[in-house]
């Protein structure tokens, strides 16, 4: 992996991640306990745990500022963190989005677009022309890097660095590189959105989100928007991401060198007519994603010989491999993406892997005998 210095301590992420977020307080746990309360005795600055939060939850946001190189705010989900960034936009504002974007976010931006809260604009992710051009207007820069399910890489430092209004902000969707492989807030973003649902938790067990900043202004509106709509991470689930994310750095790189094999053979099968994986020498944004990324990543998309019909039947075929939604999880889960409700415009017979921690050979002879028929 690498051995990038963490912000607080001079300790790599690797070991910030097992040593962050704990009470070293003699006599306390040894471990983040998990605290179902929702309110407390009053005289101290904790009162009500929708207003000041929880030591549960406070715990997951220090290892992942940590991680990231900022401060950070947990929310219910993924898709409540980003809507927490979008309501910090001014009426009439002009959004940025990924012409490959995810399909939530799309949803939300167009939602908010109908009400003439915003101007929504899409770009291809690759042309960063085009996003250095729309900067000078726009009042939100959203990047999703590596994208979904494409994975084609944005020039995120070359865009950050691009002239825009004082007010406006670069957010990234930080979620398929993690932030073992990109720093956002290092390349210029002001914003990093992790969807802990995916690699933080890493065991498909729960929903959260966490959005990363270097300003404290930003950083206390984040969390004022999370106290005004309610979206508060649940003590499970924060207690539960915190117990994951320890175990980060073995998992991504287990999986990561896992998927680099399987992205060579799969696009070396004659069943399969397009691979993608930002690792690959032919994939679009290779050399972008070799300068930025310190890693390519455990997710991999690739188009079926056969079309739809033929992508379907795979995904049934598989034993080890699980047939399902979401990444970045110990377990490895492929579906067709095209047949989810607002990605009809992808490849009909693409199929995005999350390849996980199992043995590599046995995941190829899985999915070998599953494009074989």
């Amino acid at each position: 992996m690498h051995d990038e210095r963490n912000d607080a301590d001079g300790l790599s992420i690797e070991s910030w991640l097992v040593s962050g977020g704990r009470d070293r307080t003699p006599g306390a746990p040894l471990n983040v306990p998990l605290v179902p309360a929702s309110n407390f005795i009053l005289g101290e600055r904790r009162a009500y745990a929708r207003d000041d939060g929880t030591p549960t939850w406070e715990a997951l946001e220090e290892i992942v500022g940590g991680m990231e190189g900022g401060e950070s705010v947990a929310f219910a989900s993924g898709m409540a963190a980003i809507a927490a960034v979008f309501e910090q936009l001014p009426a009439g504002a002009l959004v940025l989005l990924p012409d490959d974007c995810y399909q939530g976010v799309s949803g939300l931006a167009a939602a908010g677009e109908a009400r003439g809260r915003w101007t929504v604009r899409k770009i291809a992710v690759a042309d960063t022309a085009a996003w250095i051009a729309g900067s000078l207007d726009a009042d939100l820069i959203w990047l999703e890097s590596p994208s979904n399910p494409l994975l084609s890489v944005a020039d995120v430092r070359a865009i950050c660095a691009a002239p825009r209004k004082t007010s406006a902000i670069v957010g990234v969707d930080n979620t398929f590189a993690t932030p073992l492989n990109q720093q956002p807030l290092r390349l210029g973003a002001e914003v990093s959105m992790l969807s802990a649902t995916k690699f933080i938790g890493g065991h498909s067990d729960l929903l959260g989100g966490v959005v990363t900043v270097r300003d404290a202004r930003l950083a206390a509106a984040l969390r004022h928007t999370r106290e005004l709509t309610g979206a508060t991470p649940g003590v499970m689930e924060a207690f539960l991401a915190v117990r994951g994310v320890r175990t980060l750095a073995l998992r991504l790189e287990r999986a990561q060198r896992s998927a680099g094999m399987l992205a060579e053979r799969l696009a070396a099968h004659p069943e399969v007519t397009v691979t993608r994986y930002p690792g690959l020498a032919s994939h679009p944004t290779h050399a972008v994603a070799r300068e930025q990324l310190k890693g390519f990543g455990t997710i991999i998309s690739f188009d079926v010989r056969g079309g739809a019909e033929a992508a379907d039947l795979v995904c049934t075929k598989v034993r080890l491999i699980h047939h399902a939604t979401s990444l970045g999880a110990v377990e490895s889960t492929m579906e067709r993406r095209a047949g989810i409700p607002g990605q009809e415009h992808l490849p009909p017979s693409l199929l995005r892997l999350s390849v996980g921690i199992e043995n590599a050979e046995d995941l190829w002879r899985d999915l070998d005998q599953a494009l074989r028929g």
